[in-house]
């Protein structure tokens, strides 16, 4: 239940993030969902990708700083109370959520989430019949 992510440092200047999609893109590799926190001086480009180990490294020999980290997934409704739903659970059981983004295929929100503990985050989330995805399942998507 485990999905990697690849997190990639950048400058806040343009074209940057045009030339991180581009290296991915010359290696054919598929983006399943993408994420950008920023502050004035840099950027954290979060990635989901079908080949996270080739995608790192490629973005290595390009001069990206890049670092691999564990995300979970669950899939729910569309609906803003089945994302707090999630998060409640999470929260009753003092699991932190240390970020979290999400998208939408047809009717349901996949839902992304870093957490103080994912082992434990998954453990409870199962514990409470959520729907969680493995990365080949958002490979698919």
């Amino acid at each position: 239940m485990i999905i990697q992510q690849l997190s990639v440092f950048l400058e806040n200047k343009s074209g940057r993030l045009t030339q991180v999609l581009e290296v991915l893109g010359r290696e054919n590799i598929r983006i399943t969902a993408l994420s950008v926190a920023d502050t004035s001086e840099f950027g954290i480009l979060r990635l989901l990708v079908t080949e996270p180990d080739k995608a790192k490294q490629v973005l290595k020999n390009n001069d990206f700083t890049v670092n691999i980290t564990e995300v979970i997934s669950v899939s729910a409704p569309n609906e803003a109370k089945h994302y707090a739903k999630v998060l409640k659970i999470l929260s009753d059981r003092n699991i932190s959520v240390e970020y979290t983004y999400a998208f939408t295929v047809d009717d349901k929100s996949i839902i992304i989430l870093r957490c103080s503990n994912n082992h434990e985050a998954i453990n409870e989330l199962k514990s409470h019949e959520m729907d969680l995805l493995t990365s080949g399942d958002l490979y698919k998507l």
